[in-house]
């Protein structure tokens, strides 16, 4: 089977996964719009409808007033026989049910059940399925959606799991028997996954590891006898783009300038970002320059350790990291803005997360309280001691990090104090995203799904 070319939490708030219950609401609104057209011609054959049923409910209207109201009924309930055409049609409030066309009933009290002639969310109509799968050299991750809102979708399943495909690469230049059998292990569940689901288009990439590797061509080529799946090695440019496009709702129109940076297994990307003069919807349009470091957690924690992590030892892997920033000339293209308000570094990748979630103290992991998280420069210096003061059993034992993390994280928060010392910021956004949102937002955008018919209908 081959994808190329041819179920998570929602999340509440700003991103790409939408805002579900005002979705909602805004749709049941929005169906009630064009109930009332301007034809002059149509609205003054409903008006003389309208008298002939207010005279065939004449009689109706003699008996009742020949009956007394209750002494408790308000005074004001009279004004609900005024004729219709003393209101003016089209207001906000909800017209009696005989006058609102067949497929839409009365706005439902929140505790009432939705109708089934309610308009749902696109969700329910049939949209088409994406699929983005990106193979790193530590991760395995792959997630289906369906669009919803313009620049927005729903997943609808997602799997992820710690592979290490570069375990050993650095020392030997290839991929050992022991990481590419866990990695085709890994993608027969995503082939299971994408099988169970009719997906219109996927896009299938592997990074940093099988681009190194002397062997990388001959283990996807395994991949594709094994499990199906054609997977493309993606160049770095095209990943750093990736990773921008997938975090551009986390950049607010206050924003002038952004450093963002996604700390891999194998390879750092680093892309500097300039909205102060114009603002498009497509945020990698706003790239200035970009660099990618061959290093990531998993090759710098191989080369000087990352399980026993002494105060030196990391600042020995500051400093390397700091030589590789210095080797990217553009580094200061971004001039003053680096100076301003309205500048601050745009984190997505394990580390940051891993330190939000320590910072906030979770006791599990809880992604929707973490992506677009905030942290204050002070914060990350703090969380970064910590870690650095805590044995590796501390780390494991920390529900943030456990057993599959607790030898990568320092490496990461190495990378991470080398980009703050040449780009300093008061503030660092988090972004648990990356890569995937980022295939998944060009899939959708580049085959109109926001602009379709099917879209416009249910929206």
């Amino acid at each position: 089977m081959v994808l190329n070319g041819t179920k998570g939490p929602t999340k509440n708030g700003p991103g790409p996964y939408g805002d579900p219950a005002r979705h909602r609401q805004e749709s049941q609104s929005d169906s009630l719009e064009g109930r009332f057209d301007k034809n002059h011609k149509k609205r003054a054959r409903r008006r003389k409808r309208g008298k002939s049923k207010q005279a065939s409910a004449s009689t109706e209207a003699v008996a009742v007033s020949s009956v007394s109201p209750p002494a408790n009924t308000p005074a004001k309930a009279a004004k609900k026989r005024r004729p219709n055409r003393f209101r003016r049609r089209g207001r906000a409030g909800i017209k009696p049910a005989d006058t609102i066309p067949p497929i839409v009933t009365v706005k439902p009290s929140p505790a009432a059940p939705v109708q089934a002639t309610q308009r749902l969310p696109s969700r329910h109509f049939g949209a088409p399925l994406y699929a983005a799968l990106d193979l790193g050299t530590n991760n395995c991750r792959l997630l289906v959606a369906s669009p919803t809102r313009p620049g927005q979708f729903r997943v609808v399943d997602a799997f992820s799991r710690i592979v290490r495909l570069g375990e050993g690469l650095g020392a030997t230049g290839r991929l050992n028997d022991n990481a590419m059998d866990r990695a085709i292990e890994a993608l027969k569940i995503c082939r299971d996954k994408l099988e169970s689901h009719d997906v219109r288009r996927a896009r299938l990439i592997a990074t940093e590891a099988c681009r190194q590797a002397s062997n990388g061509e001959e283990f996807l080529a395994r991949v594709k006898s094994e499990t199906g799946l054609e997977l493309e090695i993606i160049n770095r440019q095209t990943e750093a783009r990736l990773a921008v496009s997938g975090c551009g709702t986390l950049v607010e129109r206050e924003t002038d300038a952004v450093v963002l940076f996604d700390i891999g297994g194998g390879s750092s990307e680093i892309a500097l970002i300039d909205v102060s003069e114009r603002r498009s919807p497509r945020l990698a349009e706003h790239i200035i320059a970009w660099t990618s470091l061959p290093v990531g957690v998993v090759t710098l924690a191989e080369r000087f350790g990352g399980r026993d992590v002494t105060t030196d030892n990391f600042a020995v892997m500051v400093d390397h990291v700091a030589e590789l920033i210095n080797d990217f000339s553009e580094r200061h293209k971004l001039g003053d803005l680096v100076k301003s308000q309205n500048f601050h570094l745009l984190g997505t990748s394990g580390t940051v997360t891993t330190l939000a979630g320590i910072h906030l103290g979770l006791e599990r992991y809880d992604r929707r309280r973490i992506d677009g998280i905030w942290m204050q420069n002070d914060d990350v210096t703090e969380m970064t001691s910590k870690l650095l003061s805590w044995s590796f059993d501390e780390r494991v034992a920390n529900p943030c990090i456990g057993a599959d993390r607790a030898d990568l994280v320092l490496a990461g928060c190495a990378i991470l104090d080398a980009i703050r010392n040449v780009w300093p910021s008061q503030k660092l956004r988090v972004a648990d995203r990356g890569l995937r949102e980022g295939i998944l937002t060009e899939l959708m955008s580049r085959d109109g799904a926001w602009r379709n018919r099917w879209l416009r209908a249910t929206a």
